[in-house]
C-alpha cells in the first residue's frame, strides 16, 4: 500500500494557531503531510517566503512526518511532484466551505486523482485568521494569542 501523503497549502503569513491545529489533526489522518507555502508574485506578504517556512519548520520540531516547502503554479502540479493525492484544507465556517468547495472541484477538475479533505476548526480557533492577524500587527496590537511561541517576534 503506497503512502498517503497530503499537501496542506497556503500563504502561512504568518502561520497561526488555527493552521497548527489543522496539520496537527492532519498528521493524524495521513502518513505524511506537507505543508506548502504558494508564492504568488501578485500578492503582498507581510514576511519573506524563508521566514514562513522557518516558522513552520519551528512549530514541528522533530516531526518526522511533517515537510515545509514553497511552491508557484497549479497546487494540483505541486501535489503530483510530492506524491500527494490529498489536499487538506482547515474550514472556519460556511464562508470557508463555499470557497473551498469551488476550489476543490476545480482541483478535481484538473487532475481527477486529486481529493480535497477538510477539516473543520476547532471552535476556539475558529475566528483568527492570517488577515486578521496581519491587521493586529500592523496596527501594533497584541497579536502574540494567535500566534504559536515558535512565531514570537
Amino acid at each position: 500500500m503506497s503512502k498517503r501523503i497530503a499537501v496542506f497549502a497556503g500563504t502561512f503569513d504568518p502561520i497561526t494557531l488555527g493552521h497548527v491545529d489543522i496539520v496537527r489533526r492532519a498528521l493524524d489522518l495521513f502518513d505524511e503531510v506537507v505543508v506548502a507555502i504558494g508564492v504568488n508574485s501578485n500578492k503582498k506578504t507581510l514576511f519573506s517566503t524563508e521566514q514562513r517556512m522557518a516558522w513552520v519548520k519551528a512549530c514541528f520540531p522533530g516531526e518526522s512526518r511533517l515537510t515545509v516547502d514553497s511552491y508557484e503554479g497549479l497546487t494540483v502540479e505541486f501535489c503530483k511532484t510530492k506524491g500527494a493525492k490529498f489536499l487538506v484544507r482547515g474550514l472556519r465556517n460556511g464562508t470557508d466551505f463555499d470557497y473551498e468547495a469551488h476550489i476543490a472541484q476545480l482541483n478535481k477538475s484538473l487532475w481527477n486523482e486529486v481529493e480535497t479533505v477538510f477539516v473543520l476548526s476547532a471552535p476556539e480557533l475558529s475566528y483568527i485568521s492570517s488577515t486578521l492577524v496581519r491587521d493586529v500587527i500592523a496596527h501594533k496590537g497584541n497579536y502574540r494569542q494567535y500566534l504559536p511561541e515558535a512565531v514570537q517576534f
